[in-house]
């Protein structure tokens, strides 16, 4: 499962956090990071016109943004940061437009000003270290998203902990990446992607019970799609526990009759 960007409650929109519900775990197979953002107010009252301005456009270009609506949320950045230039989020919402629409030189351009213009900030830290990541660039990537979770003002370190542990598995390193995933569910035990991480992870090891174990914590966090479902199936086939193989297995036939997983179950491929 991709994530869909974090986009916190922002001047009375609502928008979607962390993850699409019943998404978990697909982290492993096509990216599964998770963006945020959170746009500076200044509480002051001193905030200029040029930067009002500019903060309700930005706040206009996340929301249109979440909604996928991509061309409106470009018009919107492009007047926030012609209202003010040196508005850092503004440059972090534009890094994500445009990181999604493939023009790579001009995402890290607004990347990395934002960051230039507050470097402390764990939003742009977050999705600087994540666009890293995604671009095989995983060393410099994970930089970025430990300078988020560092940062004592953050109010979702398990987010850029999960991240790092995403970009650890792509380069190979499970060892760090269970490390990160361990420290993401010590923030937040219910944090359900890095409970799906560690239940594969563990599997992979062929650490049958902890792979159980993680998994029955992710099922009171959320419903199973057909990628939880088919791990859970293949962990208690491994223990011998038929019954809950069996469960399972229904589960995804009757639930997900066409997904990649309920083909391979008819097939009887389990590795």
């Amino acid at each position: 499962m991709t994530q869909r960007f974090g986009i916190k409650r922002i001047s009375g929109f609502l928008f979607v956090v962390m993850l699409i519900a019943g998404m978990v775990g697909c982290a492993a197979t096509d990216g599964g990071f998770d963006q945020g953002v959170q746009p500076t107010v200044d509480t002051t009252g001193n905030e200029s016109n040029a930067r009002i301005r500019s903060r309700i456009h930005t706040e206009l270009a996340a929301g249109y943004f979440e909604m996928g609506n991509l061309g409106v949320a470009l018009e919107s950045i492009t007047t926030a940061l012609q209202a003010d230039s040196s508005y850092h989020t503004a440059h972090n919402i534009a890094g994500l437009i445009y990181a999604t629409l493939k023009d790579d030189r001009r995402a890290e351009e607004h990347f990395t000003r934002a960051l230039r213009l507050n470097p402390a900030d764990p939003d742009a830290n977050n999705n600087y270290g994540m666009y890293l990541c995604q671009h095989r660039r995983e060393e410099e990537g994970i930089k970025y998203l430990l300078i988020a979770v560092q940062n004592p003002l953050y109010t979702a370190p398990e987010r850029s902990l999960v991240n790092a542990g995403v970009c650890a598995r792509r380069r190979g390193d499970n060892a760090a990446a269970q490390d990160f995933f361990r420290r993401a569910v010590s923030v937040r035990p219910n944090q359900p992607q890095a409970l799906y991480q560690l239940a594969e992870l563990s599997f992979l090891s062929n650490n049958f019970a902890a792979a159980q174990s993680y998994l029955r914590r992710l099922a009171q966090t959320t419903a199973a799609n057909a990628e939880v479902l088919w791990l859970a199936l293949r962990v208690e086939r491994k223990l011998g526990n038929t019954l809950a193989e069996a469960s399972f297995a229904q589960q995804l036939r009757n639930n997900f009759p066409d997904s990649r997983e309920a083909v391979a179950l008819k097939a009887g491929r389990f590795e």
